[in-house]
């Protein structure tokens, strides 16, 4: 084995690598379609501790599940603070959070393939400032128009703001290409 650089046992079980490898990657996106296909839409609201998440009925705006282009294409979710409320950092991070938690609980649901490549992609999330309701009610319109997915935080009024105040609106996951045709103008927080 001295004078070879790689005998025939390597060569082969390098094959047997690289061949396991692309049939078990096949076989996981033919599963996950499948998985796609046969999942229903079974989403419900929920409540998170300190706010109440905006999701509502099947009757909403439609969200759109595009399938991915591929191993190149950026994926994130955007967090859509009021500036205006002048939050403290904790209040902001907790209201973040619930943004978050909403929109990934509803993806599950409602944009499967979204989310797979969200999460292969590191999941990022960016967060950015809007200076009041209004702006991000137009925010949250526009992306419904563009069909996706969104959760619109309201504070439950237990410690720094008024109750039932629209705090965060979180939208995706989905391409970042498709976000930034909403939220591209906005300073990050």
């Amino acid at each position: 084995m001295g004078d070879k650089l790689l005998d025939s046992t390597q060569i082969i079980n390098g094959l047997a690598v690289m061949l396991s490898f692309f049939v078990g990657y096949r076989y996981a996106l033919k599963r996950g379609d499948a998985k796609d296909s046969s999942a229903g839409e079974g989403a419900a609201a929920s409540s998170l501790a300190g706010s109440s998440v905006s999701m509502s009925s099947a009757s909403e705006a439609p969200v759109s599940d595009k399938g991915y282009g591929g191993f190149n294409e950026n994926f994130k979710m955007v967090l859509v603070v009021r500036n205006d409320l002048k939050m403290g950092k904790g209040k902001i991070a907790a209201q973040c959070g619930h943004g978050a938690v909403g929109a990934y609980q509803r993806a599950v649901a409602r944009t499967p393939r979204l989310l797979r490549a969200w999460e292969n992609c590191g999941c990022a999330k960016i967060a950015v400032r809007v200076e009041s309701e209004a702006e991000l009610m137009a925010i949250k319109k526009a992306a419904e128009r563009q069909q996706l997915n969104t959760c619109l935080i309201r504070d439950a009024g237990r410690t720094q703001i008024e109750a039932n105040s629209k705090t965060v609106l979180a939208l995706g996951p989905a391409a970042a290409v498709d976000i930034d045709r909403v939220t591209g103008h906005l300073k990050l927080l």
